[in-house]
């Protein structure tokens, strides 16, 4: 399986029930393909970029799911036909993961391989002591 981001936008004018049900055919589609919706966020009435279908405030919302590439071709076929959705995207974000995993793998290795930390050596006086030592000096 795959991991998904579908982000679509609906019309700001849409209700809350025309947006749950966007919302529900993306998870109906992912559960009948054996995948998992992950998160759902709404993130509300925000103004668009450019005009879009006469429209400049549009109704984002981000759904991330687990499902085989099939699943993302009914979701967009639907979401194509939907009177609803004025725009939507959709990106796979598996491989971006791999890699900020491989990353984080390959900082973890690195930091293992650096020697600990030097500290003081012994019989060479720190900088504190040589500071009092130069300004005991200087006050005789």
């Amino acid at each position: 399986m795959r991991i998904y981001e579908e982000l679509f936008i609906v019309r700001p004018n849409a209700t809350e029930e025309e947006v749950d049900q966007a919302v529900e055919q993306i998870r109906q589609v992912v559960t009948e393909a054996k995948g998992t919706v992950d998160k759902v966020e709404k993130w509300g009435v925000r103004k668009l970029a450019y005009r879009v279908r006469k429209h400049e405030d549009g109704y984002y919302v981000l759904v991330q799911f687990s499902a085989p590439p099939d699943a993302v071709k009914e979701i967009e076929r639907r979401l194509r036909v939907s009177d609803v959705v004025i725009k939507y995207l959709t990106v796979r974000i598996d491989g971006k993961l791999k890699r900020l995993e491989k990353k984080r793998k390959e900082r973890e290795k690195r930091a293992a391989r650096k020697p600990a930390p030097v500290g003081p050596v012994p019989g060479v006086p720190a900088a504190e002591e040589v500071m009092a030592k130069a300004e005991g000096e200087a006050s005789k």
